[in-house]
C-alpha cells in the first residue's frame, strides 16, 4: 500500500462475469466503447497497450498484465509509453457475479498526483458507463461520454 492517490468506481451490468472480462479484454470491443483497442494477449508478464482505433497505431497508454484470472480479475500497470519503468500505476478490474448481474470494480491505484487521481475520476466513470451500456443494449452511448465539458 502506497501513500499515492487512487480512485475506486463501482458499476453494476446485467451480464456474466465472461462477457464483462471480453469487454475489457478483446480489442474490438474495447474499441467500440473506448475509442481504443486493449492489445495483448492477457497472459501474466506480457505487455498490453491502448492502441487509437483512427489506424495510427499509437498507443497512448501502455503496460503489463500483472493478473489474468478470467473471468474474475484483471490488474495491469498503466503508464505513458516509454515511461514505463517510472512508478506505473496500477489498475485493477474485479468481476463479481450476482445472479443475473455483475458487480465491476475498477480501483486506480498509485496515481501520481492529484491532477492525475481527478483525471482518473472523470475517465472511468465515461468508460464504464459506455462499456455498461454497450453489453446492455447492444450499442455505446451516441456521444463520447468523456467529452462531456466538466462542470
Amino acid at each position: 500500500m502506497t501513500d499515492q492517490p487512487s480512485y475506486v468506481y463501482v458499476s453494476y451490468v446485467e451480464s456474466t462475469p465472461e462477457a464483462v472480462w471480453d469487454a475489457l479484454t478483446d480489442a474490438d470491443l474495447t474499441a467500440v466503447y473506448w475509442g481504443h483497442g486493449n492489445v495483448s494477449d492477457w497472459a501474466p508478464g506480457s505487455r498490453w497497450a491502448h492502441v487509437r482505433t483512427d489506424g495510427s497505431g499509437i498507443a497512448d497508454v501502455v503496460g503489463t498484465v500483472v493478473t489474468a484470472d478470467r473471468p474474475t480479475l484483471l490488474v495491469t500497470t498503466w503508464a505513458p509509453p516509454g515511461d514505463e519503468e517510472n512508478r506505473p500505476s496500477r489498475v485493477t478490474f474485479a468481476v463479481r457475479p450476482h445472479g443475473d448481474i455483475v458487480r465491476l470494480t475498477v480501483t486506480h491505484e498509485d496515481l501520481r498526483d492529484a491532477a492525475d487521481r481527478a483525471a482518473a475520476a472523470r475517465g472511468w466513470p465515461a468508460v464504464l458507463s459506455n462499456l455498461k451500456s454497450l453489453i446492455e443494449t447492444g450499442t455505446p452511448l451516441p456521444q463520447d461520454p468523456w467529452l462531456v465539458p466538466p462542470d
